[in-house]
């Protein structure tokens, strides 16, 4: 037996990945897959269709005719309502989903009997980080908003000794220490900026310091289950932003990344921080998915309020489609070797991986969060 594997191109506006690169092809076929991967589909990441076809993988110039035959669709953005209704019924969809955002796609592959694994809900747990795909995508992004910083500063990051004197280094507070939080202190520092980074999982705190960054602290404990941050009570946030103003108000550049999954970022700096903020100073919005960690954040644009800069960038992986599809590609591969072995489907439902990305399944939504999410927007 060999299971049918297809990687459409993305439709979504503006997304530049896809869920395949050529250094994982031969990989994927040998579990036993006949992979196939539309003509076109690595374009936005600079990958020609050759590339594809040299490893293995059988280029096809339209969609309908392998969609409809897959039995499993690697993906980076939901589907259309289109590409649902061609699916078979009882094939597996492996993508980003998004239950929040996209109720409607989620409704529509539970009744095309689409089995889903959403790649937003694959646990955080040891065994499951090489298939960690918000992990990745947030290194990348993390990496990006530092260097969207300096370019957006209008002066250097290192401290420089020249003829003309010495130039003292720019200040950078990153809000927020997940794995994009990380990336973004690790590439500030790489770039000679001082940095100092916050973040109210106090577990966050060695990590900060490991990369030579300051730690700024607040009274305030707030870890979560699965490596997140709770939200914080009214009397939290007050405490909180006491004492971020003072660090905002002194910084260069601040870089945002504080998220919670499935609902709207939390506003961490104010319109009246914002006009505390030196003149030419930048803010870098990483949370604008979800509405921005900054008041005057406009997800998808970069707006300037009095002498600030505030960059809201969306879909800022796909800024650096090639490698971000690399790693989501590697990510894919890991979790379809749970599933795929010698040329079978295997789905366990009771593996801890599989049961947590598990989003509809035989005609049903079965994650409890998304069936919430579903019944709060009748």
């Amino acid at each position: 037996m060999t299971v049918k594997l297809f990687v459409p191109k993305e439709s979504a506006s503006g997304e530049k990945r896809v869920a395949m690169a050529p250094a994982v092809v031969d990989r994927v076929v040998r579990l036993g897959t006949e992979l196939s991967v539309q003509a076109g589909a690595g374009a936005g990441s600079r990958i020609p269709d050759s590339a594809f076809e040299d490893k293995g993988a059988k280029i096809v110039k339209t969609k309908a005719s392998p969609l409809k035959s897959a039995d499993v669709v690697l993906r980076v953005a939901p589907p259309t309502a289109a590409d649902i209704k061609g699916m078979k019924a009882g094939s597996i969809l492996a993508s980003f989903v998004y239950t929040n955002r996209n109720p409607d796609v989620v409704k529509a592959l539970a009744e095309a009997k689409v089995t889903t694994l959403a790649m937003e809900l694959i646990p955080r747990i040891t065994r499951a980080q090489a298939m960690d795909a918000l992990s990745s995508q947030a290194a990348v992004a993390g990496y990006k908003a530092a260097l969207i910083a300096a370019s957006e500063l209008e002066r250097f990051l290192p401290m420089l000794t020249t003829a003309a004197g010495t130039i003292r280094p720019a200040k950078v507070l990153v809000i927020g220490a997940g794995v994009a939080g990380l990336q973004a202190i690790a590439t500030a520092r790489r770039l000679g900026a001082m940095v100092e980074a916050y973040d109210v999982r106090t577990a966050a705190k060695e990590q900060v310091e490991s990369l030579g960054a300051k730690f700024v602290m607040a009274d305030i404990k707030a870890d979560a289950e699965g490596g997140y941050a709770r939200e914080l009570t009214d009397e939290e946030k007050a405490a909180q932003q006491a004492m971020l103003e003072k660090h905002i108000a002194a910084a260069d550049a601040v870089i945002t990344t504080a998220a919670i999954p499935g609902r709207p970022s939390p506003k961490i700096i104010s319109k009246a921080m914002v006009e505390s903020m030196k003149s030419g100073a930048v803010i870098v919005d990483l949370a604008a998915e979800g509405g921005g960690n900054c008041e005057l954040s406009e997800p998808g644009s970069t707006t300037t309020a009095g002498e600030v800069t505030i960059c809201a960038p969306l879909n800022v992986p796909s800024m650096l489609s090639e490698h971000a599809s690399e790693m989501y590609a590697r990510n894919l591969l890991n979790l379809m070797e749970l599933f795929i072995k010698d040329g079978e489907l295997t789905l366990d439902l009771e593996d801890d991986v599989i049961k947590g990305a598990l989003l509809t399944h035989d005609g049903e939504v079965v994650n409890e969060q998304a069936k919430q999410i579903l019944e709060g927007s009748k």
